[in-house]
């Protein structure tokens, strides 16, 4: 059970706004974790996708030496072996999506790692899911199905969103006036991919 949007249909340009898009309504996941377990520092992530959206900008000449940048995110990647919260998944899975991101656009023919940002995503949000239903019924055996995810309200507003995002960037003009449009669509609820208010 995962999303398939035909990511490799966008231009170079929509796939990367897509993209970061959906790590910006990831990243206060991260921010949470790295706040309550006093790991990792947020501004790293946030600092790098700021610098995706400047690219982004074509009024903007900037230039991302991909290398440091992965170098400097690899050291804010959570090990889930080295803490017992839940809220390092959604961490591990937002830098996972951010390195996914930067590691396509430096090799641009890799669809591949634009599609992942948004199984990423996706699965961030399936996991919690489970979990919450685990929860609520902790002395219940029954089994958790595709079908009890998928019709859960947060998986419902994680399609539909992915869809719209998809389907406004793919009829978009490339400027700076989508990347507004787009941001303010995805952060106009106030809370992140898995409901979480920021």
């Amino acid at each position: 059970m995962t999303i398939h949007l035909p990511v490799n249909k966008l231009s170079l340009w929509q796939k990367i706004a897509f993209g970061a898009v959906l790590i910006e309504r990831m990243l206060p996941n991260y921010q949470m974790f790295s706040q309550a377990s006093e790991f990792g520092n947020s501004t790293i992530l946030r600092n790098q996708l700021d610098l995706i959206w400047q690219r982004l900008d074509k009024s903007q000449k900037i230039k991302i030496n991909y290398q440091a940048q992965l170098t400097k995110l690899e050291e804010q990647i959570p090990d889930p072996e080295s803490f017992d919260s839940f809220g390092v998944y959604p961490a591990l899975d937002t830098s996972m999506a951010l390195m996914s991101l930067l590691q396509a656009m430096q090799d641009n023919e890799n669809d591949e790692g634009f599609s992942a940002v948004s199984r990423l995503s996706y699965n961030s949000v399936s996991f919690y899911i489970e979990l919450m239903i685990a929860q609520e019924f902790p002395e219940d055996d029954t089994e958790i199905t595709d079908e009890m995810i998928d019709q859960h309200p947060l998986m419902v507003w994680e399609k539909e969103m992915q869809n719209e995002l998809f389907d406004l960037i793919k009829d978009s003009s490339e400027n700076k006036q989508t990347c507004e449009k787009i941001k303010k669509i995805a952060l106009s609820e106030g809370i992140s991919n898995l409901g979480i208010e920021f």
